[in-house]
This record gives structure tokens, sequence and C-alpha cells, in this order.
């Protein structure tokens, strides 16, 4: 998946990477967490086509956050047999239930979840409903997060707009979400991420995690 050089504010204006990288704001690593939210094997494996240049894309945005000592969480949507924690009014949870996936699957193996690397499983799109995942962030002090994920119009934006109002810092890496509705994923991070997030390609966020 190409990295999408026209993300508002990022390199549109047409300043060089070195520029433009001197307009995000440096992290501290001790404060901050990546959250890479439904790169589980049910998931990648609807998207056959672009599933490869997203693990790869997404591996190396995770190896520069373990290198520069900022923790990666993995957030998994996940059900019971019979899908008890569906709930018969929740229209996008009887949709989620007609697929017969996320019982069993697991995360993507290509990005190489490391054994201190938490694991939240999630049962709506947003990754903060119904889990503990900001109580943990909240204990570890962590108050930036970086925010990956498939899809962009499912679990990108509801968590993006939770974590907006909690009063994280947010930053989202477009080359790392994915969305089969290209124009409104497009639209999305022209929209209500760029609102609420710094929207960064791939480059930019290598140069963040550098």
């Amino acid at each position: 998946m190409t990295s999408n050089a026209g993300s508002r504010g990022i390199a549109n204006d047409g300043l060089s990477g070195e520029r433009t990288s001197a307009r995000i704001a440096a992290i501290v690593p001790s404060q901050t967490a990546l959250l890479v939210m439904h790169y589980q094997t049910d998931i990648l494996g609807l998207f056959p086509s672009v599933a490869p240049a997203l693990l790869a894309n997404t591996r190396r945005l995770c190896d520069a956050a373990r290198a520069k000592g900022v923790k990666v969480y993995f957030i998994n949507l996940r059900f019971s047999p019979g899908y008890p924690e569906v709930s018969p009014l929740n229209r996008n949870g009887q949709g989620i239930k007609s697929l017969g996936l996320f019982l069993e699957d697991r995360t993507s193996p290509e990005l190489g979840q490391q054994a201190n690397e938490p694991l939240v499983i999630a049962h709506r799109a947003s990754v903060f409903f119904g889990t503990d995942l900001e109580a943990q962030l909240l204990r570890q002090g962590i108050d930036s997060l970086i925010m990956v994920g498939i899809a962009s119009t499912g679990v990108v934006l509801s968590s993006v707009a939770y974590a907006s109002d909690a009063d994280f810092r947010l930053y989202t890496v477009k080359d790392c979400c994915y969305d089969p509705d290209s124009v409104v994923h497009e639209h999305l991070f022209c929209t209500a991420f760029d609102s609420r997030t710094t929207v960064l390609s791939l480059a930019d966020a290598l140069r963040l995690l550098a």
C-alpha cells in the first residue's frame, strides 16, 4: 500500500521530509503507546490483495516503536461460540455475527508480537468500550497514542472518537490503516481524523520514532 503524501498538514504543502517532520511535536516514549487494532488473521484474510503491504508497513512501525521504547498494544475483536456478547439491538454486531469469524483467530504473526506486549480483547468497534484499555494506559502514565487499524470506518473511527474525548494526544498512520471503501477512507483522513489527530504517513511515523 503506497504512502499518501497528500495528507493535509503533513506533506501537501510542498515541504521537504525534514521540514515536515520538524512540524510534528516530538513524543515522550515512556508516555506514548502504539495501538495496533484488529490486525488479526480473520480480518487480514478478508483483504488478501492488500494484506501483505499492510502487514509489512505495520511491522516496520511496530519495530520502530519497540526500538524507541514505545509500548505496543494489540487489540483484537473476539467472541465466544454463539456470539453471546453480541446484542440483538446492535446492527453492526449482527453483521459481524453473520460472518462467523473472530472466534479462534489470533494476532497476525507477521507483526511479531512480543511476550510483554499486551493483548486486549474487545467486543465492539471501539477498542475502549467494555475493556480496561484506558485504565491500563493511564496506569502506565501514557497520554499519547499512535493508532493504526482495520477498518478505518470501524475500529479506527470509533476508537479515535473516544480517545479524543478522553484527552489523549493522538497520531494516526494512514499507511497502516485500511478500509474497503477507499472514498470514505480518504475522506476520514481529511476530515474526522485530521481534526482529532496528527495524520502521519509511514515515513513521517518512522521519523517520529527514530
